[in-house]
């Protein structure tokens, strides 16, 4: 008798694979990921006759793989040029962040070369008309569809043939004689590479829009990912009206640009600027803030630091950080009272940043704790002085990356003074900015405050 061919079981978000079923992937320990896979069929590959047989490189013609631009110039940024004929991006966010009044905006000025097929499966086709109008997004070669079936999309791509197609979103698709309930790991699966083939096939630069679970990943099976050319993540405080485009992965351009948008009742805009949204303007300095440059991707934004530090009457005093790390905060607090013998660990202390904007970069530390100085002191830093430094455990202050483009980003805002890390050949030199160059966080509190030298 023939033996029985043995089941297989992996998990759709790893790939770790078991003889038997269990709830749990033993490798990334995510639940209810394990499914059953077919057997592989005996038998060799059978050669069959391709449709069109291989060139030599040389003789690839790349004009049809040139990018688009979408009309968007951040995003254009983001991307590497534009979209790419045949590409698949899979666009990420939060509800509510802005992904389909971004790509409505998309929608309607690429619609100007050419047609463009939006398919909405959450929304009806009339509330996407209105939010359209809204924001002026009416193009004559702009189209819409409500469809849930993939069957019924690749029907409408058939009757439009688009030059770009939008499907907001992809877990609310379904693949007909496929197992399981639209959103699932199946499905989605399915779908995707549906869609990814229907890219490939007729050279449609596509558009797939996700959603994210509650820590913030992209939901859906890790192959998603993998399937896809581009992977961006809108990111936005929904109480803030900047609105963030990163890259975490993209086969035509870097990774490591960032896009800024507004979010206005009128639509969406591109901030070719931002750092003007994290300053605060007032007529005299106020102890407890400071300015710093922070990297985003290339780009330097100048960015401002809050702290306020009160008496306490609680046994437990607060600690609340609102655009902050909280463990950096309380790192850098811990080395405050340390190293530099400022005691505020009876005091409720509060940090934020201005303009909605998140630091995690280490270079803020070297900000953050002269904010937290000035305001236990009670002394301001002096008009036009930023700060950039990262602060080690020992009091240290460390170097940071891209620092001469940190200080022309302060110059050409109107800002005099820096405090630096002190380098092996001294601090960067750039005309306009006068840079001190501290080695720890004693030498940087007696040069911010001079009044803490008596």
């Amino acid at each position: 008798m023939a033996r029985a061919a043995k089941r297989t079981f992996r998990c759709t978000e790893c790939g770790w694979t078991a003889l038997k079923w269990v709830g749990r992937c033993g490798d990334c320990q995510a639940w209810g990921t394990v499914e059953e896979v077919a057997a592989p069929t005996p038998g060799g590959v059978v050669p069959v006759r391709t449709g069109t047989p291989a060139r030599p490189i040389a003789e690839i013609d790349v004009e049809s793989a040139q990018a688009s631009p979408t009309g968007l110039a951040e995003l254009d940024r983001v991307l590497g040029g534009g979209v790419v004929p045949g590409g698949v991006l899979l666009l990420a966010g939060e509800p509510g962040v802005g992904k389909s009044t971004l790509l409505l905006e998309v929608a309607a000025r690429f619609a100007e070369l050419g047609p463009v097929l939006y398919v909405t499966g959450e929304e009806s086709a009339g509330q996407v008309r209105l939010r359209a109008e809204r924001v002026g997004a009416l193009a004559p070669k702009l189209y819409l569809a409500a469809e849930t079936s993939l069957a019924a999309l690749a029907g409408h791509v058939d009757e439009v043939a688009p030059r770009l197609l939008i499907v907001d979103s992809v877990q609310t698709m379904s693949a007909p004689d496929v197992p399981g309930v639209p959103g699932g790991v199946t499905q989605v699966r399915e779908v995707a590479a549906g869609l990814i083939r229907l890219a490939k096939e007729r050279n449609i630069a596509t558009v797939l829009v996700g959603h994210v679970t509650k820590d913030g990943s992209i939901a859906g099976p890790r192959v998603l990912e993998h399937l896809v050319d581009v992977v961006l993540q809108f990111e936005g405080d929904r109480h803030s009206q900047l609105r963030m485009l990163r890259a975490v992965k993209n086969r035509y351009g870097p990774t490591d640009e960032i896009g800024c948008f507004e979010l206005t009742d009128s639509g969406i805009v591109g901030l070719p600027d931002p750092s003007g949204l994290f300053l605060t303007r007032r007529a005299e300095p106020v102890p407890g803030t400071c300015v710093t440059v922070t990297v985003e991707g290339r780009r330097p934004l100048i960015a401002e630091v809050q702290a306020l530090v009160a008496p306490t009457a609680l046994p437990q005093p607060r600690r609340a950080t609102s655009g902050l790390d909280s463990a950096r905060v309380a790192m850098v607090l811990a080395v405050l009272e340390k190293r530099v013998n400022l005691r505020m660990g009876a005091a409720d202390v509060y940090t934020s940043t201005v303009g909605g904007v998140r630091l995690v970069e280490p270079s803020v530390d070297l900000a953050l704790a002269l904010a937290l100085a000035g305001s236990h002191t009670d002394l301001a830093l002096p008009r036009g002085m930023v700060a950039i430094g990262e602060v080690g455990l020992a009091g240290d202050v460390r170097a940071v990356s891209a620092l001469q483009r940190r200080l022309q980003e302060a110059q050409r805002l109107g800002f005099t003074t820096a405090i630096v890390p002190a380098g092996a050949d001294g601090p960067v030199e750039v005309e306009g900015i006068t840079a001190v160059g501290v080695t720890d966080l004693g030498q940087a509190l007696v040069t911010a405050f001079p009044e803490l030298r008596r």
